[in-house]
Protein backbone atom coordinates (compact mmCIF):
# COMPACT_ATOMS: atom_id res chain seq x y z
CA UNK A 1 0.00 0.00 0.00
CA UNK A 2 2.89 2.60 0.84
CA UNK A 3 4.10 2.45 -2.84
CA UNK A 4 0.89 2.85 -4.23
CA UNK A 5 0.01 6.16 -2.03
CA UNK A 6 3.51 7.57 -2.73
CA UNK A 7 2.99 6.89 -6.77
CA UNK A 8 -0.45 8.56 -6.52
CA UNK A 9 0.92 11.19 -4.05
CA UNK A 10 3.33 11.97 -6.73
CA UNK A 11 0.51 11.99 -9.80
CA UNK A 12 -1.75 13.60 -8.08
CA UNK A 13 1.05 16.20 -6.95
CA UNK A 14 1.69 16.30 -10.96
CA UNK A 15 -1.74 16.43 -12.12
CA UNK A 16 -2.77 19.58 -9.51
CA UNK A 17 0.33 21.37 -10.75
CA UNK A 18 -0.64 20.90 -14.03
CA UNK A 19 -4.44 22.03 -14.01
CA UNK A 20 -3.09 24.98 -12.31
CA UNK A 21 -1.20 26.18 -14.85
CA UNK A 22 -3.91 25.66 -17.33
CA UNK A 23 -6.48 27.46 -14.97
CA UNK A 24 -8.72 24.81 -14.37
CA UNK A 25 -8.40 26.14 -10.61
CA UNK A 26 -9.22 28.99 -10.72
CA UNK A 27 -12.71 30.72 -9.18
CA UNK A 28 -13.54 33.47 -11.61
CA UNK A 29 -16.91 34.30 -9.49
CA UNK A 30 -15.31 35.08 -6.84
CA UNK A 31 -12.67 38.07 -8.08
CA UNK A 32 -14.14 41.14 -8.14
CA UNK A 33 -13.42 44.17 -10.40
CA UNK A 34 -13.36 44.37 -14.64
CA UNK A 35 -10.32 41.83 -14.38
CA UNK A 36 -12.54 39.02 -13.11
CA UNK A 37 -13.23 36.64 -16.29
CA UNK A 38 -9.94 34.78 -17.46
CA UNK A 39 -9.13 36.56 -20.51
CA UNK A 40 -7.55 33.10 -22.10
CA UNK A 41 -9.84 30.65 -23.88
CA UNK A 42 -11.57 27.66 -22.14
CA UNK A 43 -9.56 24.85 -21.17
CA UNK A 44 -10.20 22.29 -24.03
CA UNK A 45 -12.09 19.01 -23.43
CA UNK A 46 -9.36 16.80 -24.55
CA UNK A 47 -6.67 18.64 -22.08
CA UNK A 48 -9.14 17.05 -19.49
CA UNK A 49 -9.79 13.72 -21.06
CA UNK A 50 -5.79 12.97 -21.36
CA UNK A 51 -5.36 14.04 -17.58
CA UNK A 52 -8.17 11.43 -16.63
CA UNK A 53 -6.77 9.17 -18.69
CA UNK A 54 -3.20 9.35 -17.08
CA UNK A 55 -4.66 9.31 -14.00
CA UNK A 56 -5.74 6.13 -14.65
CA UNK A 57 -3.07 4.56 -16.30
CA UNK A 58 -0.93 5.78 -13.37
CA UNK A 59 -3.16 3.79 -10.94
CA UNK A 60 -3.06 0.34 -12.85
CA UNK A 61 1.24 0.96 -12.65
CA UNK A 62 0.63 1.74 -8.99
CA UNK A 63 -1.08 -1.86 -8.48
CA UNK A 64 1.03 -3.62 -10.64
CA UNK A 65 4.07 -1.79 -8.83
CA UNK A 66 2.23 -2.89 -5.41
CA UNK A 67 1.38 -6.57 -6.01
CA UNK A 68 5.11 -6.57 -7.09
CA UNK A 69 6.50 -5.52 -3.69
CA UNK A 70 3.85 -7.82 -2.45
CA UNK A 71 4.96 -10.69 -4.23
CA UNK A 72 8.94 -10.16 -3.33
CA UNK A 73 7.74 -11.43 -0.13
CA UNK A 74 7.59 -14.90 -0.96
CA UNK A 75 10.80 -17.38 -0.78
CA UNK A 76 10.79 -18.67 -4.60
CA UNK A 77 11.11 -14.93 -5.57
CA UNK A 78 14.51 -14.26 -6.96
CA UNK A 79 15.21 -10.87 -8.65
CA UNK A 80 15.94 -10.57 -12.29
CA UNK A 81 19.17 -8.90 -13.42
CA UNK A 82 18.86 -5.39 -15.04
CA UNK A 83 20.64 -5.43 -18.45
CA UNK A 84 23.29 -2.32 -19.44
CA UNK A 85 21.08 -1.85 -22.52
CA UNK A 86 17.99 -0.57 -20.13
CA UNK A 87 20.15 2.48 -19.41
CA UNK A 88 20.77 3.02 -23.08
CA UNK A 89 16.79 2.45 -23.39
CA UNK A 90 16.60 5.41 -20.80
CA UNK A 91 18.42 7.74 -21.89
CA UNK A 92 16.42 6.98 -25.74
CA UNK A 93 13.33 7.36 -23.96
CA UNK A 94 14.55 10.76 -21.98
CA UNK A 95 15.60 12.18 -25.72
CA UNK A 96 12.69 11.72 -26.81
CA UNK A 97 10.67 13.50 -24.60
CA UNK A 98 12.94 16.42 -24.54
CA UNK A 99 12.45 16.33 -28.35
CA UNK A 100 8.72 16.66 -28.39
CA UNK A 101 9.21 19.39 -25.59
CA UNK A 102 11.17 20.98 -28.10
CA UNK A 103 8.53 20.51 -30.73
CA UNK A 104 5.88 21.99 -28.43
CA UNK A 105 7.90 24.96 -28.12
CA UNK A 106 8.51 25.46 -31.55
CA UNK A 107 4.71 25.17 -32.24
CA UNK A 108 3.91 27.71 -29.97
CA UNK A 109 6.38 30.47 -31.37
CA UNK A 110 5.46 29.41 -35.15
CA UNK A 111 8.69 27.65 -35.90
CA UNK A 112 7.75 25.28 -38.08
CA UNK A 113 11.42 23.31 -39.16
CA UNK A 114 12.05 22.85 -35.13
CA UNK A 115 8.32 21.39 -35.05
CA UNK A 116 8.93 19.03 -38.20
CA UNK A 117 12.56 18.20 -36.70
CA UNK A 118 11.25 17.84 -33.03
CA UNK A 119 8.62 15.28 -33.69
CA UNK A 120 9.94 13.34 -36.61
CA UNK A 121 13.34 12.56 -34.15
CA UNK A 122 10.97 12.24 -31.43
CA UNK A 123 8.97 9.43 -32.96
CA UNK A 124 12.33 7.67 -34.26
CA UNK A 125 13.72 8.27 -30.40
CA UNK A 126 10.40 6.51 -29.13
CA UNK A 127 10.83 3.64 -32.04
CA UNK A 128 14.52 3.03 -30.75
CA UNK A 129 13.56 2.73 -27.09
CA UNK A 130 10.69 -0.10 -27.76
CA UNK A 131 13.57 -1.78 -30.29
CA UNK A 132 15.81 -1.17 -27.48
CA UNK A 133 13.25 -2.75 -25.05
CA UNK A 134 12.47 -5.89 -27.64
CA UNK A 135 16.12 -6.63 -27.40
CA UNK A 136 16.47 -6.58 -23.43
CA UNK A 137 13.93 -9.16 -23.41
CA UNK A 138 15.71 -11.56 -26.05
CA UNK A 139 18.90 -11.08 -24.12
CA UNK A 140 17.23 -12.08 -20.90
CA UNK A 141 15.45 -15.63 -22.32
CA UNK A 142 19.11 -16.09 -24.25
CA UNK A 143 20.26 -15.97 -20.31
CA UNK A 144 17.36 -17.88 -19.39
CA UNK A 145 15.21 -15.91 -17.44
CA UNK A 146 11.68 -17.14 -19.10
CA UNK A 147 8.99 -15.76 -18.52
CA UNK A 148 7.59 -19.30 -16.10
CA UNK A 149 10.47 -19.51 -14.60
CA UNK A 150 9.91 -17.59 -11.60
CA UNK A 151 7.23 -14.84 -10.52
CA UNK A 152 10.00 -11.84 -10.98
CA UNK A 153 10.20 -12.47 -14.50
CA UNK A 154 6.53 -12.96 -15.17
CA UNK A 155 6.20 -9.06 -13.46
CA UNK A 156 9.31 -8.26 -15.28
CA UNK A 157 7.59 -8.69 -18.50
CA UNK A 158 4.43 -8.08 -17.93
CA UNK A 159 5.04 -4.83 -16.88
CA UNK A 160 7.63 -3.54 -19.28
CA UNK A 161 5.19 -5.27 -21.95
CA UNK A 162 2.15 -3.42 -20.99
CA UNK A 163 4.57 0.17 -20.65
CA UNK A 164 6.05 -0.88 -24.30
CA UNK A 165 2.08 -1.27 -25.37
CA UNK A 166 1.23 2.41 -24.09
CA UNK A 167 4.35 3.63 -26.10
CA UNK A 168 3.01 1.78 -29.29
CA UNK A 169 -0.31 3.92 -28.79
CA UNK A 170 1.43 7.35 -28.64
CA UNK A 171 3.38 6.10 -31.44
CA UNK A 172 0.00 5.72 -33.64
CA UNK A 173 -1.25 9.27 -32.16
CA UNK A 174 1.54 11.18 -32.97
CA UNK A 175 1.70 9.63 -36.61
CA UNK A 176 -0.78 12.01 -37.44
CA UNK A 177 0.59 15.49 -36.15
CA UNK A 178 3.68 13.92 -38.16
CA UNK A 179 2.37 13.84 -41.22
CA UNK A 180 0.43 16.99 -40.75
CA UNK A 181 3.58 18.65 -39.88
CA UNK A 182 4.70 18.18 -43.02
CA UNK A 183 2.31 18.60 -45.52
CA UNK A 184 1.50 22.29 -44.41
CA UNK A 185 1.64 24.96 -41.79
CA UNK A 186 1.10 24.90 -38.10
CA UNK A 187 -2.58 25.85 -37.12
CA UNK A 188 -3.96 25.80 -33.04
CA UNK A 189 -5.23 22.27 -34.10
CA UNK A 190 -2.41 20.96 -34.43
CA UNK A 191 -0.54 23.00 -31.86
CA UNK A 192 -3.01 20.97 -29.36
CA UNK A 193 -2.23 17.61 -30.90
CA UNK A 194 1.35 18.14 -30.11
CA UNK A 195 1.15 19.56 -26.68
CA UNK A 196 -0.84 16.50 -25.95
CA UNK A 197 1.43 13.91 -27.31
CA UNK A 198 4.05 15.47 -25.15
CA UNK A 199 2.16 15.33 -22.24
CA UNK A 200 1.43 11.96 -22.53
CA UNK A 201 5.09 11.22 -23.47
CA UNK A 202 6.20 12.66 -20.50
CA UNK A 203 3.99 11.20 -18.53
CA UNK A 204 5.52 7.54 -20.02
CA UNK A 205 8.75 8.48 -19.13
CA UNK A 206 7.99 9.15 -15.31
CA UNK A 207 6.18 5.62 -15.57
CA UNK A 208 9.52 4.23 -17.27
CA UNK A 209 11.78 5.98 -14.54
CA UNK A 210 9.54 4.67 -11.95
CA UNK A 211 9.90 1.51 -13.29
CA UNK A 212 13.94 1.36 -13.42
CA UNK A 213 13.25 2.10 -9.89
CA UNK A 214 11.79 -0.73 -8.87
CA UNK A 215 13.20 -3.46 -10.87
CA UNK A 216 16.84 -2.12 -9.51
CA UNK A 217 15.73 -2.52 -6.41
CA UNK A 218 16.04 1.42 -5.08
CA UNK A 219 12.27 2.07 -4.41
CA UNK A 220 12.48 -1.26 -1.80
CA UNK A 221 15.39 0.71 -0.08
CA UNK A 222 13.26 3.74 -0.08
CA UNK A 223 10.63 2.40 1.37
CA UNK A 224 12.76 0.34 3.93
CA UNK A 225 14.07 3.90 4.44
CA UNK A 226 10.73 5.65 5.37
CA UNK A 227 9.63 2.82 6.93
CA UNK A 228 12.44 3.20 9.69
CA UNK A 229 12.28 7.03 9.93
CA UNK A 230 8.46 6.38 10.52
CA UNK A 231 8.61 3.81 13.20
Amino acid sequence: MSVILLFLCAVAGIAGWWLLRQGLMSKPWLETGAGALPAGPPLPLAKVGVAVFLVVVGCLFALLASAYFMRMEYVDWRNMPVPNLVWLNTGILILSSLLLQCATVGARQGELATVRIGLTAGALAAVAFLIGQLLVWRELTASGFLVAENPANSFFYLITGLHGLHMLGGLVALALPVAVVWRGGITDRLRLRIELCTIYWHFLLFIWLGLVVLFTGWARQFVDICGQLLS
